[in-house]
């Protein structure tokens, strides 16, 4: 009976967990054995053993890649490769290192203690294994001394039990660098200037003391990195310079390395063929103007000024110079009344768009300067302004002020200052499409920043374009010497006229690439039935059957503007063969080591027309572009396109034109001013290129 009861006992225990090491075999500064993790081979092809070392205190030992200095574990297996020892092969894995300072060297290695996972590879399963291995190591302290330890361990054949050693074996190996998934680390990007590699990481936990470890084929030492820590606490910027001189032909752009990023207990190791920029977009934001609030104001003003030079903004000319020879010889009293009116126009209208860009903000909806002309129906409604404007300059009808205000102004000639209050508006209106010098800056620090920093910066950008007509305001007798309207001024109103209509059919070809030609001809048609409409009343059409035609073709333009989607296939733009914009596209090249030229444009803006026409249609840029290794690429913003909003914030801008290059020595791009020259884009190409 009791002998049945200690056998019950002895099968309700749990299985027994039995040593398997090796003896330590001590030498000065360390002590060094071989462990195994399964108490025997079992079935298995694969047995998990570990190299351990003890190093007293202040001695440390080396890394696969050891630094400035050192020298890493060399294992010599040959003994033990034979069918009797049953050993095929043994990998020595390394932990996560840790780098220290000796003597004004930077090296890299363990302390203290370190376990060495070694996946031993058997030549027969079942069978047992008898591991006898030379060890070589260098160990430093005060002064560096090599090791010679000869280790052997004996694994029986039999069950596969876990040995008392798998679960030091089991932290050994987690220890060693894993991948993104389980390690929580994530490389967002990689750019090179030439002369240093920056990383953007990220992390799953907190970051505590990230590093960064370089490994090359070309021998190539990399110190320690200077570490951004991002105000999250769960990203870094870690910049890395090289320690030795680069080979004759080696860039640091086409240079294959091994990554291995730690944070702490954590790590991961990472092959890259080059360091180009695998996620432009998701690298961190670059501010390509940083800025004060001052600054941004007296960038706003000039910004704005310069609006009134832009090709978005000439078409207005026509109602410029009206206004101008409108005024001569008459009184300084009424010419300072229209020029501040026009003024006060234009800056309530940028008051507007201000009080439209805080709202979408505050709706969390994409701002962009310039976004209205990418839908239709705006286009639509400004098309019909055109017209009208057109036909108040041709003489077919006037613009009355309402009869409230009439009522309260001097008859004789008020009723003019609504349109003056209009010109400004109308202005404002075509400027919005252009990004002058200095307003991209002003814009990109308002949109950015909150409501009050907004209002403010629109109002300066309102002042900056009213500037011309506050200063005809302040001197209003230069307007005044101008000869006295007469027959002349009727033809010249008829050829502005003409220059406005010219406008509208520029814009009907821009709503033709939005939509299709079909719907923009029908509603380039009904503003001809528009006009005749007007025409025909001069004539003395009876007003009721005028008003019915002009309400039947504002209703179908209505309808017209509210139905039907935009084109998905993007207009292609200028000369040569554009490759279309796609971030994934631009990444690739640039792994390649290729030289990209990226030209954000719209069909509505006139400005990116006129960089087109007089600098990337010059045949020396259409050669470099075209005709040799550079990669010319497009992206249109014509119509909403989430991508090229991501790209235009990422550096900082909410308008076009845009233009940047990317290259070997410039992976995160050099971003171009928005007037090109061909000289500039040369320049920046060969900048790029790292000529």
């Amino acid at each position: 009976m009791s002998r049945f009861f200690f056998a019950l006992i002895f099968v309700l225990l749990p299985a027994q967990a039995f040593a398997l090491a090796g003896d330590w075999v001590r030498d000065e500064g360390v002590a060094v054995r071989l462990i195994s993790g399964a108490a025997a081979t079992g079935q298995e092809t694969t047995v998990p053993l570990g190299l351990e070392l003890q190093l007293a205190n202040g001695w440390h030992t080396y890394w696969r890649s050891p630094g400035e200095a050192g020298l890493p574990p060399q294992l010599d297996w040959s003994r033990s490769q034979t069918d009797t020892d049953n050993l095929q092969s043994a990998t020595l894995l390394y932990p996560a290192p840790h780098r220290y300072t000796a003597y004004g060297l930077e090296t890299i290695g363990y302390r203290d203690h370190v376990l060495f996972p070694i996946d031993a590879v058997l030549r027969h399963a079942g069978q047992a294994l008898k591991a006898d291995v030379a060890v070589d190591l260098l160990i430093c302290g005060s002064l560096c001394v090599p090791k010679h330890f000869d280790l052997t361990l004996a694994v029986p054949s039999g069950s596969a039990e876990t040995s008392v050693e798998a679960e030091l074996l089991h932290q050994a190996r987690e220890q060693v660098p894993a991948d993104s998934a389980t390690s929580g680390l994530l490389l967002k990007g990689v750019s090179s200037d030439g002369k240093s590699l920056t990383f953007a990481i990220t992390s799953r936990d907190p970051m505590t003391q990230p590093d960064i470890f370089l490994e090359n084929d070309k021998n190539i030492g990399f110190g320690a990195p200077e570490i951004t820590l991002e105000a999250s606490g769960f990203a870094a910027s870690l910049k890395v310079k090289p320690t030795d001189a680069l080979p004759s032909g080696v860039t640091l752009a086409k240079l294959p390395l091994t990554l291995t990023i730690v944070n702490g207990e954590h790590a991961t190791e990472i092959k890259t063929e080059t360091p180009a920029i695998p996620a432009l977009l998701s690298s961190p934001s670059i501010a390509q103007h940083p800025v004060s609030f001052s600054l941004a104001l007296l960038f706003a003003l000039i910004g704005g000024f310069l609006l009134n030079l832009m090709p978005c903004v000439l078409p207005v000319l026509s109602l410029k110079i009206v206004s101008v020879v409108s005024h001569g010889g008459g009184e300084p009293s009424r010419v300072r009344h229209s020029f501040l009116t026009t003024a006060a126009g234009i800056v309530f209208s940028f008051l507007v768009l201000a009080f439209v860009m805080v709202v979408l903000k505050h709706l969390g909806l994409a701002l962009g300067w310039g976004v209205q002309f990418q839908q239709p129906a705006f286009l639509m409604f400004l098309i019909l302004l055109l017209v009208f404007f057109a036909a108040n300059l041709w003489g077919l009808f006037e613009i009355p002020l309402p009869r409230f205000l009439v009522d309260r102004m001097d008859r004789a000639y008020h009723p003019k200052l609504v349109g003056d209050f209009a010109t400004g508006a109308f202005a404002t209106l075509l400027a919005t499409p252009c990004s002058a010098p200095f307003l991209g800056t002003a814009v990109g620090f308002a949109l950015a920043s909150g409501a009050t920093e907004i209002l403010a910066i629109f109002t300066a950008l309102g002042l900056g374009m009213a500037t011309p007509y506050l200063a005809v305001a302040l001197f209003p007798r230069a307007a005044t010497l101008l000869p006295k309207p007469g027959a002349w001024m009727v033809r010249l109103r008829q050829i502005l006229g003409l220059a406005l209509a010219l406008t509208a059919l520029w814009l009907l070809f821009v709503m033709a690439a939005q939509i299709s030609v079909v719907r923009a001809a029908g509603f380039g048609l009904l503003m001809i039935v528009l006009t005749l409409l007007l025409v025909m009343k001069k004539r003395g059409m009876s007003r009721h059957l005028m008003q019915g035609g002009i309400i039947f073709v504002c209703t179908a333009a209505l309808a017209m503007g509210m139905n039907g989607e935009t084109k998905n296939t993007p207009p292609q733009h200028g000369e040569g063969s554009w490759q279309v914009f796609n971030e994934a596209t631009l990444n690739a090249d640039l792994a390649e080591g290729k030289t990209v030229f990226l030209d954000v444009t719209a069909e509505w803006c006139l400005t990116c027309k006129a960089n087109t026409k007089f600098t990337l249609s010059n045949s020396e840029i259409t050669q470099r572009l075209f005709h040799s290794d550079i990669v010319a690429m497009q992206a249109d913003w014509t119509n909403p396109d989430a991508q090229v909003i991501d790209l235009l914030h990422h550096y900082g801008r909410y308008g076009i034109p845009f233009n940047a290059v990317f290259g070997p020595a410039a992976p995160q791009g050099i971003v171009l001013p928005e007037l090109l020259t061909p000289a500039l884009v040369l320049k920046a190409l060969d900048e790029a290129a790292g000529r």
